[in-house]
């Protein structure tokens, strides 16, 4: 969020008072600022590669979560078992791969075309229905936040990358989320920094357009925090200043009052003004071509606009994709938002592939939680009479590719049913670690809470030895 704060607009940086200034930055817990980030940056000294073991160094690697909100259906998705009883296997039939013996359900059939450069995990559990209990487990490796507990409790994995990697292009913030990052509808929900601060939160590119639906027909181009149209003073809701972002920028470079704010204010001016940040963010400037492919859905724009950002140097970007909670009209619920979510990602791996990232970009596909294996009958106490899925925490599927791991196949298996792992079941801390070891991170290393006690970044779990 940029917000100005003053009383007339004719003001230039000369006139400004204390309490008038340029706030740039994360919305944090507390309202914490880009200048604390930066203020905070610096009295910790250098993250790049403390505390890192010698075995792992830091790596220019980069992760795009695709956060599939509300908790995918296994058997509409990765895990699909078409001998299984109609009322366990469901609408739709399986499609497949590029790898042989491979298959997926026939709501991914882009996917299917990559399978080589993916791997999926079927058999990820943690046993819990609750939302907010499941989605904070899968984002931080931890039980902790719960429906009757919400704040969280541990850091995310953004946040823990952004601390202990920090970005690979300086320029750029380490934790992006595209449009906001979020869950179960809170933002940031559990892909926050918690006791680490509000320096380790994502920084949001698109507030005005957090939660949209599959196929909303929102326009979606550069995010209007760096563009100079009108429309930010819808961003900047408590400021009367409606001034434009390039006005801004010609006071700021002709005027030397800048150089007498806060030096952090300063910087983190500097960091919205500067042009690699606005040039990543600058989604209207894609290759026509390229971004024909992804097409003009939400999602697959902000998968776009993801790849764009770790080009450029950000580390962690975390791509939200709600409204997963299908308890009824399966069919109709989910091939929409399957089908957005499948060009999306396999748009994805394509252009990471034709641009030499994939070896350096992890991709994850993943929700809270699974869905009952068996149908129920819909939701008819609201007269919806149409079957659908509910929570399963027993049997979850997550997707992922690239990123320097061995892919083009399946580790872990479920029985018939998708009700239960099988072979090699593991636990969200085991996702959480591998993609730790990619990016050169000891999960076992400690932080401190916000009393002092240390925390180690995962207390379970190990990188998936066949993947690894």
């Amino acid at each position: 969020m940029l917000r100005i704060e003053g009383n007339d607009l004719a003001y230039n940086c000369a006139g400004m008072k204390r309490r008038s200034f340029v706030q740039a930055g994360l919305l944090g817990f507390g309202g914490l600022t880009m200048a604390d980030l930066l203020r905070a940056r610096a009295a910790q000294g250098p993250t790049k590669s403390a505390n890192l073991p010698t075995s792992q160094p830091a790596n220019d690697r980069a992760v795009i979560l695709i956060w599939l909100d509300g908790g995918p259906s296994q058997l509409e998705t990765y895990d699909p078992k078409p001998e299984a009883a109609p009322e366990y296997r469901g609408p739709f039939g399986v499609v497949p791969t590029n790898v042989p013996g491979i298959r997926l359900s026939e709501t991914l059939p882009l996917q299917a075309k990559h399978m080589g450069k993916m791997v999926i995990i079927p058999s990820v559990h943690h046993d819990n229905g609750d939302h907010f209990a499941a989605a904070h487990w899968m984002l931080t490796g931890y039980f902790g936040s719960t429906a009757v507990n919400l704040p969280q409790m541990f850091p995310s994995v953004g946040s823990i990358i952004s601390k202990m990697h920090g970005p690979n292009n300086p320029k750029l913030p380490a934790y992006v989320g595209v449009p906001a990052a979020e869950s179960v509808y809170l933002f940031p929900g559990y892909q926050g920094a918690a006791y680490l601060g509000g320096q380790y939160q994502p920084f949001d590119a698109d507030l005005e357009h957090r939660y949209l639906g599959a196929n909303a027909k929102t326009k979606i181009g550069t995010p209007k925090l760096f563009t100079d149209a009108g429309a930010r003073a819808r961003l900047i809701k408590r400021s009367p200043m409606l001034t434009s972002f390039d006005t801004l920028r010609r006071q700021f470079d002709v005027t030397p009052a800048l150089q007498n704010m806060d030096k952090y204010q300063q910087r983190a001016t500097e960091f919205l003004l500067s042009d690699d940040v606005r040039k990543a963010f600058d989604l209207d400037a894609e290759d026509k071509k390229v971004a024909e492919r992804y097409g003009d859905a939400p999602w697959c724009r902000y998968t776009l606009l993801a790849r764009r950002l770790v080009e450029a140097g950000v580390t962690f970007v975390t791509v939200d994709m709600p409204h997963w909670d299908d308890h009824d009209n399966l069919k109709e619920a989910i091939a929409p938002k399957c089908a957005t979510m499948d060009r999306a990602v396999a748009s994805l791996l394509q252009d990471l592939q034709e641009r030499s990232l994939l070896d350096r970009v992890l991709v994850v596909v993943m929700g809270e939680f699974g869905r009952t294996p068996k149908l129920n009958k819909g939701l008819p106490d609201l007269g919806r009479n149409i079957p659908g899925r509910d929570h399963w925490g027993n049997a979850v599927s997550v997707m992922m590719a690239g990123g320097g791991l061995k892919t083009g196949g399946v580790v872990g298996r479920t029985n018939e049913r998708a009700e239960h792992p099988v072979d090699r079941p593991f636990k969200p801390a085991d996702i959480l670690a591998t993609i730790y070891h990619q990016l050169g991170i000891d999960p076992s290393l400690e932080l401190f809470d916000r009393i002092g006690r240390p925390i180690p970044i995962l207390k379970e779990g190990a990188p998936i030895r066949e993947i690894v």
